[in-house]
């Protein structure tokens, strides 16, 4: 399925994106404008004078949008998108889509903007017999039968109705994607957000794992893998605990090599992962509630982060905490080199107080359990002159806003008003 988008506002911008073959028509300014939006840019600001892009009570009693507008401006979409087509002597949209022919293209293309573009491929005719598709013609098969989640369903069974806890083991290659997506769709749609209790189903899998290893995995699942891992590990975790390590057999040292590719955890909302060695770039990327031990991050650790925590006790790449608004992380910098790598745009970098040197023993200590990692085994030996090492990455807004809510809580006044005062400076 093709879809076009991007500032299409009329029936006429729909027809010409039909004739260039697309079957979807993506709308995202024109119906905000028809439901109130007056185009201020402040959506960042929580300042939208019109009450849509904000929380600010006050500014959304402004909002006067009604679903009944939005569906009035696609039936006038639809109405000129009619017209067009008797225009052209089509009777349906899906006999428009592909129909380049049709688009008269001389003035487009003539246009003193348009000069030093090649545009032909994109107006291309292609020689086919009539009897060829011009649009989508059967659905897309995803091979869902064919996913891994299918040799555990089953045997999860009993978790699922109450029986009593599972635990299995499987091999894995990196052909797997989205292992453990299935099964946490299934515990979602009959327990909700809530999940399972803590390692009611525990997975444990040996081999290279493919794509999107554990994304949107509820609480209740835990699931251990003994190998490697590529892109989007953790994707979207909603819960659950994810572990990675080297097999048993590994000659190679953990901690110097990279064992879990790229943007892992991207938004994640909850769940506990340790990793045990290196992971590639964009860790934790928008990750709003996930916690995170790991051994070595590539650049833009914790970019446009806004909850969770992190503890990386080895390397960083450059651009950490880029965005970063939210969500605490420790990193170990006994090199005294991470100030050259963090960008200070939204955060400052600190020494730990008492309660953050628990809070990261804890968890190293969690680690090593979880993992066996060798790094956390030196640290914790060594551990009150280890723990001076390490740094702590604080968000400034974040941080006035676990103040203001501390002292909303202890004076008993009402969280939301003081968070939304502090929000705003």
């Amino acid at each position: 399925m093709v879809q076009v988008d991007g500032q299409l506002k009329t029936g006429r911008d729909v027809l010409i994106g039909a004739l260039l073959g697309a079957e979807e028509y993506g709308f995202a300014s024109a119906p905000l404008v028809v439901s109130g939006c007056i185009m201020m840019r402040v959506c960042h600001l929580d300042t939208c004078p019109v009450g849509i892009a904000t929380q600010t009570p006050a500014l959304r009693k402004k909002y006067n949008g009604k679903p009944e507008f939005v569906e009035t401006f696609f039936e006038y979409i639809a109405e000129e998108v009619r017209e067009l087509l008797a225009s052209l002597g089509l009777r349906s949209l899906d006999e428009a889509i592909g129909r380049v022919d049709l688009l008269d293209t001389e003035s487009a293309i003539s246009h003193w903007k348009a000069s030093g573009l090649d545009l032909t491929t994109v107006l291309a005719q292609p020689d086919v017999p009539e009897t060829m598709g011009r649009r989508q013609l059967r659905l897309q098969d995803h091979g869902l039968e064919k996913a891994l989640d299918h040799q555990f369903l089953d045997e999860c069974a009993p978790a699922l109705d109450g029986r009593g806890p599972v635990s299995m083991e499987l091999p894995i290659s990196n052909v797997d994607r989205t292992v453990g997506t299935l099964l946490g769709s299934e515990i979602s749609r009959r327990f909700g957000a809530a999940g399972l209790d803590d390692d009611t189903i525990s997975l444990t899998f040996f081999g290279s794992a493919g794509q999107s290893f554990g994304a949107f995995v509820p609480h209740g699942v835990t699931m251990r893998l003994y190998g490697d891992a590529n892109d989007y590990f953790g994707k979207g975790l909603s819960g659950g605990r994810l572990i990675v390590r080297p097999p048993l057999d590994s000659p190679f040292v953990a901690e110097e090599q990279i064992i879990a590719g790229n943007v892992i955890l991207y938004g994640a909302t909850g769940g506990e992962v340790f990793i045990r060695g290196q992971v590639g770039e964009r860790f934790c990327v928008r990750n709003s509630g996930a916690t995170a031990v790991v051994e070595g991050v590539g650049d833009h650790g914790c970019e446009y982060m806004t909850g969770g925590l992190v503890v990386v006790l080895g390397p960083t790449g450059r651009n950490f905490a880029a965005g970063m608004s939210g969500g605490i992380a420790y990193v170990y910098d006994p090199t005294r080199s991470f100030g050259q790598r963090v960008n200070l745009e939204l955060v400052d970098v600190e020494p730990l107080d008492p309660s953050d040197s628990f809070r990261v023993r804890s968890l190293v200590e969690r680690h090593g359990v979880e993992t066996e990692s060798a790094v956390a085994a030196r640290l914790l030996e060594h551990w009150d002159t280890d723990v001076l090492e390490f740094v702590k990455v604080m968000p400034r807004d974040y941080r006035r806003i676990l103040e203001a809510t501390r002292l909303a809580e202890a004076e008993g006044r009402s969280v939301d008003e003081a968070v939304m005062v502090a929000s705003h400076g």
